[in-house]
């Protein structure tokens, strides 16, 4: 939901951010490393119980996320190889986090609770597994309540109010599960008229037909042979 109501204007906001950045020599990558560093961070805070501190150390490590784009198109270095550094980065940094949530959950609280983050970060696998598998077949598999903005957004404030932590994070395992499902509608959707996917339809029938087709002119050869050697023996 974010990301595409607000992603337009970030970025020109923090355009002219990735030209200084630029001027000092840094990478993409290094912004990158930089978020994941306090990422993990903010899980030991986190895990320790020293919420406050986590929730600054979030939005650290939120930050160089944010002006790694604007860096890599400042210094004209964008590249499959850099976006598909950050996506993964971007996974690890979830599971950081939320595993420093469980943490907490486990040592300060019911340990049973750990299981609650953890959920979260499984459904958040199953909405970029989809997103990543529909756009594999040429697909549109975007949007959603509770993206991954929204998440982080939504475990800053739990941060913030430590008493609404568990109501927080019930609430978040709702609105992904509805994203999860969302996503998934939206896909069975498009597979029904997707021209992509009635091209490769196309493809396997043909292959089809040409099997049976070879095997048919197999059989022909095979009667036509036995019927020549019948008329010599005649």
């Amino acid at each position: 939901m974010f990301d595409g109501r607000f992603r337009a204007p970030i970025e020109k906001a923090v355009r002219p951010v990735g030209q200084l950045l630029r001027k000092t020599g840094m990478s993409p990558d290094h912004l990158t490393i930089l978020g994941i560093v306090f990422a993990v961070i903010a899980a030991f805070s986190i895990g320790t119980g020293a919420l406050r501190g986590g929730l600054i150390l979030v939005i650290l490590a939120a930050v160089p996320d944010m002006l790694d784009g604007a860096l890599a198109k400042a210094s004209g270095t964008s590249s499959q190889r850099g976006a598909f550094f950050d996506s993964v980065v971007d996974r690890v940094t979830d599971s950081v986090l939320f595993g420093g949530v469980a943490w907490y959950f486990a040592s300060e609280k019911d340990p049973h609770l750990a299981l609650l983050p953890m959920a979260i970060m499984g459904v958040s696998s199953l909405i970029s597994y989809e997103r990543a598998k529909a756009e594999s077949l040429g697909l549109y598999a975007k949007g959603g309540l509770m993206e991954r903005a929204e998440r982080i957004v939504v475990l800053c404030i739990a941060l913030l109010f430590d008493s609404l932590l568990v109501p927080i994070m019930w609430i978040m395992l709702v609105l992904t599960v509805i994203t999860a499902i969302q996503r998934f509608v939206q896909v069975w959707r498009q597979a029904e008229v997707s021209s992509t996917t009635q091209k490769k339809r196309d493809v396997r029938q043909g292959r089809r037909m040409t099997r049976v087709s070879a095997r048919t002119s197999r059989r022909q050869l095979s009667v036509e042979s036995r019927q020549r050697r019948r008329a010599r023996n005649g």
